[in-house]
């Protein structure tokens, strides 16, 4: 196979108009292209009158050795890589690895379910421990808390079967390096669970909600049935770690039921609002630090707006779908303002998990066809700077902020609102416009800018006018803005070692994902689930040799 790059159409192009490219492009006759298959299909759209259309394909030919001989100067035309899935190991070449206490993995979310996915692969049996529901219970509960106000703390956005990108936009795509094609492993293992076919090709995937749900569930079952063990609302409350002179050793776990799991490897998957396993962690001596992350606002528009700045005349197009947007200022004091996990069609979504705080965060279902389009847009805080001290100090920073937005909201899991122009003129804001709120249980109107610091407010008020130099009628006066987003990434990392991925100072424990500060979306948290599962695997390997 050969793999040929930069092959540009018509957005409008026909069926028959991408074969006919192929031959032209590698000047060959129709009877010499003997297949081909869409390795990656993308757009430009810097001019919305005429989008075109790139496609990088796999292509099979006759005598292909002559045909690159020909072409060697197309540096876009070369020997398709190999982006296979390699396992490092397989059960049986773990002598003895059945005799020996089973690997855990603490978490169900994108990261935790790859790390189990790959470990059961690999026929190691792993223990799954959830402190949440399974999905559907979950989703249950989650919904509940969205119409009636009632918050289970251990079963909402960010708990439960599924993590926090289950109630998301499902977005796919990430900027990591992957060199050896772990996300195509995590794309090709949706597909197989359920997800659409074209989330392998299209430049940015998503699949939405309700479909991640049943993937979920599938995945769990493909789990379970080569051995793995799912065990749900089976909160881990403390780690035995055994001291050496050389740094600890994890031994076991112990469950808020008073059980105790004997275990040598622990997959550390939480998520970023596992504030209390942190806090654990850190009292049993697991290095910590604290690490930046980012604070603001969820801003809605109406779609159709983004939809015919983005596209023009193409909007509403099928192969383009709800346009998205990708912003960034920086700020005259010195401040980073950026739009953060955007939601074309989407809504705006209650993703507390511990009472008394409110939290905002963004979802889409697969049609993306809800009428606002929603991001977070944020201002980077750093620990030197906004919280100094302590490595847990970021949590407490935002629970603060949260605390704040609950009582601004009312009291009631309202969130507090405001329109953008109200905002950036410091005026309270009293009735909506035209952009009606898509936040469940409800958003009460006031001033957001009595919740973040004033370093926040400044760079955020500068930035919403600059915006409208990317985005044409971004600066919109009655776009809402819902406070308040603090979730962005955790507060915290656990370091590991770079060469075996576990913690700096507990052998045993292998930190992943996005609550360990090693990932930022369902795509990385899932490629660095595979790399923490190979990890234990060679771990476990390396336990079965012999010692001198």
């Amino acid at each position: 196979m050969l793999r040929l790059n930069e092959v540009k159409l018509p957005l409008n192009h026909t069926e028959d108009e991408l074969p006919a490219a192929i031959l032209a492009r590698l000047g060959i006759a129709a009877d010499a292209l003997l297949g081909y298959t869409v390795f990656k299909r993308s757009y430009d759209a810097r001019k919305k009158t005429a989008i075109v259309l790139i496609y990088s394909l796999d292509v099979e030919v006759k005598d292909e050795a002559a045909l690159l001989q020909r072409l060697h100067h197309d540096t876009h035309l070369t020997p398709s890589p190999d982006t296979s899935y390699k396992f490092v190991a397989h059960g049986e070449q773990l002598a003895g690895h059945d005799q020996n206490p089973r690997p855990v993995v603490i978490g169900t979310g994108p990261c935790g379910l790859f790390a189990a996915l790959i470990l059961a692969q690999m026929g190691l049996r792993p223990i799954i421990l959830e402190r949440g529901k399974q999905v559907r219970e979950r989703t249950v509960d989650t919904f509940g808390f969205w119409r009636k106000r009632e918050l289970n703390p251990e079963s909402n956005v960010q708990f439960g079967e599924g993590g926090a990108g289950t109630f998301s936009d499902g977005k796919l795509y990430s900027q990591i390096k992957d060199p050896k094609h772990y996300g195509r492993k995590v794309l090709t293992e949706f597909v197989k669970a359920g997800a659409p076919e074209e989330i392998i090709y299209v430049s940015k995937p998503h699949i939405g909600t309700f479909r991640l749900v049943k993937m979920v569930e599938q995945m769990r079952a493909n789990i379970e049935q080569m051995g793995g063990e799912y065990r749900f609302e089976n909160k881990v409350v403390d780690i035995e770690i055994e001291q050496g002179p050389d740094g600890g050793q994890v031994r076991g776990l112990t469950l808020e039921s008073g059980e105790k799991i004997v275990t040598n490897h622990v997959v550390l998957a939480v998520g970023h609002s596992a504030r209390d396993t942190f806090e654990m962690l850190h009292q049993r001596g697991v290095y910590i630090e604290a690490k930046p992350f980012s604070i603001g606002f969820r801003v809605e528009h109406p779609q159709s707006l983004i939809d015919t700045c983005r596209f023009g005349p193409n909007a509403g197009h099928p192969i383009l779908g709800a346009a998205d947007y990708k912003l960034v200022h920086h700020a005259s004091n010195g401040r980073a303002v950026y739009s953060f996990c955007m939601c074309p069609g989407g809504t705006v979504v209650a993703a507390a998990s511990e009472p008394g705080r409110v939290v905002t965060n963004g979802m889409s279902q697969y049609s993306r066809n809800e009428r606002n389009a929603n991001s977070a847009i944020v201002v980077n805080i750093s620990p030197e700077v906004d919280y100094p001290g302590h490595p847990l100090a970021g949590i407490e920073f935002q629970r603060r902020l949260e605390e704040k937005a609950f009582e601004l909201g009312g009291g009631t899991y309202n969130a507090p609102g405001q329109l953008m122009g109200d905002f950036v003129a410091g005026r309270a804001s009293t009735e909506f416009g035209s952009v009606v709120p898509s936040y469940k249980p409800g958003v009460h109107l006031t001033d957001l800018a009595t919740i973040l610091p004033e370093f926040a407010v400044t760079a955020l008020r500068e930035a919403f006018p600059a915006f409208d130099k990317q985005v044409k009628g971004y600066f919109k006066h009655d776009a809402v803005l819902t406070g308040l987003e603090t979730r962005t990434s955790s507060p915290i990392r656990i370091k590991r070692r770079d060469d075996t991925l576990q913690s700096l100072n507990t052998r045993g424990l292998f930190p992943a994902g996005e609550g360990a500060g090693y990932a930022g979306g369902i795509l990385s948290a899932g490629v660095d689930g595979i790399k923490v599962a190979e990890a234990v695997a060679l771990s476990m390997a390396a336990d079965q040799q012999p010692k001198p």
